[in-house]
């Protein structure tokens, strides 16, 4: 059986810039054939100020700043609510923006390619598309969120099929967000207001769902992402509860992940650069006593920095790293499963 000590800190990437070496509000990341690393910066209202922030970091797991590409907006290649991104077989980058209702292409390099979508209802039509992962023939599933189904497209966006309607029952969705496909081909989708994850065939048969509405073992509060392992294991993260749980395929909590960052390379440069902030820094209480409200962490992750602080996504990798999109405090925490060779 596995254990909390399965899990270990590994470092952080990132802090808060608006642009270059940094994240604005991340709400996101995606891992090329190469493990490189691109991360979505949605960088907080969408006012005049803000929109230059919205792009796309590219970076490496070593810490390794490549460049970033987008800006907010509604023209092509442009992002104005981006929530998710994911990358197909060969190599291209698909975004999606719930604000627009499309999804964009672009270029590893951040070449505009293409864009697709409407706002509806009907086949084919989005409200508010919410995250994107692809099967192993290329077949794109998207959270239409507001539409409360998961739609299947062609990386050209053209619809396949659907499945779901409003409700609490199996197989149905209110407001699903997250998805993920493990390697057997089922397809796991987190189902935000109903505080679950279900568990699908890819042509949308209902196999198993988990989760309730609290903050206990096993529980969630608006669940946004989940990840599967090559060893079945799920990974959720559990917004509204500050954390990500680690579960096994009958429900079993494994390990709860509230976050044990340190100050990541970048945010080392800066303050090198910048000793009075540095001064200013040491200075602070950065692990204050919060008593934590009974029915959430908010305040506790607010005032505590290593704390995960509305954790938005959560990713694996073939090393056995867990990338943590930790959006409020604008970088990634990253673990390892001990003993992944």
């Amino acid at each position: 059986m596995l254990t909390k000590a399965t899990f270990r800190y590994s470092h952080t990437i990132g802090f808060q810039t608006n642009q270059g070496r940094g994240f604005s509000n991340p709400v996101d990341v995606a891992l090329d054939s190469s493990g490189t690393l691109y991360v979505l910066n949605r960088a907080g209202p969408e006012v005049g100020i803000r929109l230059p922030y919205k792009r796309v970091t590219i970076c490496t797991v070593g810490q390794e700043y490549l460049g970033e590409f987008g800006t907010g907006g509604t023209g092509d290649g442009q992002f104005w609510w981006p929530s998710s991104l994911a990358f197909d077989s060969v190599g291209r980058l698909y975004v999606a923006d719930e604000a627009l209702h499309r999804i964009s292409v672009f270029a590893k390099d951040g070449q505009f390619l293409a864009k697709w979508g409407i706002n509806g209802s009907r086949d084919g039509e989005l409200n508010r598309p919410s995250y994107l992962a692809f099967d192993q023939e290329d077949n794109l599933y998207v959270a239409d969120s507001l539409n409360h189904r998961v739609q299947k497209f062609s990386q050209d966006g053209r619809f396949h099929s659907k499945w779901g309607t409003p409700g609490n029952a199996p197989g149905q969705f209110n407001m699903p967000w997250g998805l993920s496909i493990d390697e057997i081909g089922n397809l796991y989708v987190a189902d935000w207001r109903n505080d679950r994850v279900q568990k699908f065939s890819l042509q949308g048969d209902f196999l198993a769902e988990w989760g309730t509405s609290s903050n206990g073992a096993g529980q969630f509060n608006r669940p946004s992402s989940v990840a599967v392992d090559a060893a079945g294991l799920i990974y959720v993260a559990d917004w509204g509860n500050e954390r990500v749980q680690v579960m096994s395929q009958e429900g079993e909590t494994l390990a709860v992940l509230r976050g044990d960052s340190v100050d990541s390379r970048w945010a080392e440069d800066y303050f090198a650069a910048n000793p009075d902030e540095a001064i200013l820094r040491r200075k602070a209480d950065l692990e204050p006593s919060i008593k934590p409200h009974a029915e959430h962490s908010r305040e506790e992750s607010a005032n505590v920095e290593q704390l995960l602080w509305g954790p938005t996504a959560v990713k694996l990798d073939s090393q056995g790293r867990i990338y943590i999109v930790d959006s409020c405090r604008h970088r990634l925490q990253i673990y390892q499963k001990v003993g992944h060779s």
